[in-house]
């Protein structure tokens, strides 16, 4: 039976516009496929968190070297679902990051299952329009620890020490940044209105200058993990996200970088990289299921 109601949601998914490329679906199929066979290749013995920390790893890897692009979600003059493995921005890439995942952990390898997940990871309620669109990483978060993809790590208490509330309000101010917004002035009200139900929630964070090669922090942040960087700009939660990994040398992230114009995984210690940022400062942390 669960089956059955997968198949007639997928199908009623994908009478939703879809925007992609003529090789975008091979390359959705390339990705499902090697990690379903490093999946099939890890030892039985492996414990199960840590095979989905290192299938995690393997599949954001394999994004390695994807031109950095932005907004490229914003190419139709009418909200459609996006499929767009060769340009990738950081939201972009978490997401896409999280699809492949979730179709091989379900066994549901398909490219419609890809269409599926990407979409109900995307949007509230896996409805594709503008408003529903998860533009701030606070309901992207809320929004899919609901439908059990991710869950949000804040404790304990050290190192999640910071309490951050949020005021937000970046995008109904800043209408002339977003050209659905400039075109669509109707749709000002429902993101103005997005943006009053997340203002004043609180979230503990890690600062920045506790982003330390610790076996407290170790313990606390796995890799695989979300890592959204919070930023002090006004109207905003966060401004950059990225894949958690350990090096011998501390936290780095796995991140579709604006400098580096790539997917990279960042040589710099995820310490030293936000010390450069003074507008950074901490970190929250999604756990993906």
């Amino acid at each position: 039976m669960k089956s059955i109601v997968f198949t007639i949601i997928v199908s009623a998914m994908l009478t939703t516009q879809c925007y992609a490329a003529t090789n975008d679906s091979a390359l959705v199929m390339q990705h499902i496929a090697k990690a379903q066979k490093y999946r099939t290749s890890m030892p039985t013995t492996t414990n199960a968190d840590i095979q989905r920390r290192k299938l995690l790893l393997h599949i954001a890897r394999g994004f390695l070297g994807i031109p950095y692009v932005a907004k490229t979600l914003e190419v139709n003059p009418k909200e459609s679902l996006v499929v767009n493995l060769r340009q990738l921005d950081c939201t972009t890439y978490v997401e896409n990051v999280l699809a492949v995942y979730e179709c091989v952990k379900n066994n549901r390898t398909s490219y419609a299952d890809y269409l599926y997940f990407l979409r109900m990871i995307r949007y509230v309620g896996g409805t594709v329009s503008y408003p529903t669109r998860q533009h701030y990483f606070t309901e992207w978060i809320e929004e899919n620890t609901k439908k059990g993809f991710v869950r949000e790590v804040n404790t304990p208490n050290p190192p999640f020490n910071t309490r951050q509330t949020l005021r937000i309000n970046f995008m109904s101010t800043h209408t002339e940044a977003y050209p659905m917004l400039k075109k669509n002035p109707e749709m000002v009200k429902p993101i103005a209105q997005m943006e009053q139900r997340l203002s004043g929630k609180t979230y503990m964070y890690i600062p920045k200058g506790d982003i330390k090669n610790t076996r407290l922090l170790r313990s606390v942040i796995h890799d695989g993990d979300i890592i959204a960087i919070i930023t002090k700009k006004k109207g905003l939660d966060t401004s950059h996200i990225g894949i958690a990994v350990w090096h011998k040398n501390g936290l780095h992230m796995l991140n579709a970088s604006q400098i580096h114009k790539k997917v990279v995984e960042e040589p710099m210690t995820l310490h030293d990289y936000m010390q450069k940022h003074p507008s950074q400062v901490g970190i929250r942390i999604a756990r993906i299921n």
